[in-house]
């Protein structure tokens, strides 16, 4: 019987492996069948053979590496931008109401319009170099973390501060001992939001202007009627999505092992 038990996880993980396995073919056998269905020419609605024949062609050629390995640069530092200031400015503003008070008309403000208003304007006044993409890319992700970060700080019970104190805990130890682990599962979901709309954050800057990344590829594409080439592009986007957001899930399962749930 406990033998039993204990093999009921994997049976759950091998069958939601073959139902993402099975979506997915039933997708691509619904993709094809469209295409040939239709009548439409390739570059309205390329087949998936016609667009994994461009996968190919475009990472034969070094194309396809080339402009990922730039997508994926932007995301990284855009990422790393992002956190370290809403991390820092969340904690401030959850510590200091009076901070919160002067700052919250700007947040909310800042996501009153959407970024893909201001996108042509950081381009033009930051030049359409790297610098312009990890920028957009950082304020894409910028509030979620930042709101994450306020709420999880926030959560920290007020007796377990009030126990840190009692045994005369500096500020140091409260936070690292007491802070972060109270509000690292609140702020890491945050992250797995940021993660992905980082991608966005990235694209959104490639399309308005530049000479490198996928989003440049979508352009090219688009403008040369190359179909197959954008729906390569944007798989790729949608691989490295789900890459981001399996790491901060594997980091989840690292970070927090002393959930109870996580030792079901």
């Amino acid at each position: 019987m406990s033998e039993f038990l204990r093999s009921i996880p994997r049976t759950l993980t091998r069958k939601q492996t073959l139902l993402g396995a099975g979506s997915l073919l039933a997708g691509l056998c619904a993709w094809w069948l469209a295409a040939r269905l239709a009548g439409l020419p390739a570059f309205i609605l390329p087949s998936p053979g016609r667009v994994w024949q461009r996968f190919l062609s475009a990472l034969q050629d070094g194309t396809l590496a080339l402009n990922t390995g730039a997508t994926l640069a932007e995301i990284v530092l855009g990422l790393v931008l992002g956190v370290s200031l809403a991390t820092i400015l969340g904690y401030l503003v959850a510590k200091s109401r009076a901070l919160e008070r002067v700052l919250s008309p700007y947040l909310v403000a800042s996501q009153a319009f959407p970024l893909v208003a201001i996108a042509p304007l950081l381009v033009i006044w930051f030049g359409p170099g790297m610098f312009s993409k990890v920028l957009i890319c950082a304020m894409t992700l910028f509030f979620p973390v930042l709101v994450n970060t306020i709420v999880g700080v926030r959560a920290v019970p007020a007796p377990l501060h009030d126990l840190m104190h009692s045994l005369h805990a500096s500020r140091t130890q409260i936070l690292l001992k007491l802070e972060i682990p109270a509000a690292l599962p609140v702020f890491l979901g945050g992250l797995r939001v940021g993660a992905t709309l980082s991608v966005i954050g990235a694209v959104v800057g490639e399309l308005v202007g530049s000479d490198q990344g996928l989003g440049f590829l979508i352009n090219v594409g688009r403008g040369q009627y190359d179909t197959a080439l954008v729906f390569v592009a944007v798989f790729v986007l949608i691989a490295m999505a789900l890459v981001l957001y399996g790491l901060v899930a594997w980091l989840e399962s690292r970070t927090l092992l002393w959930q109870e749930w996580r030792k079901e």
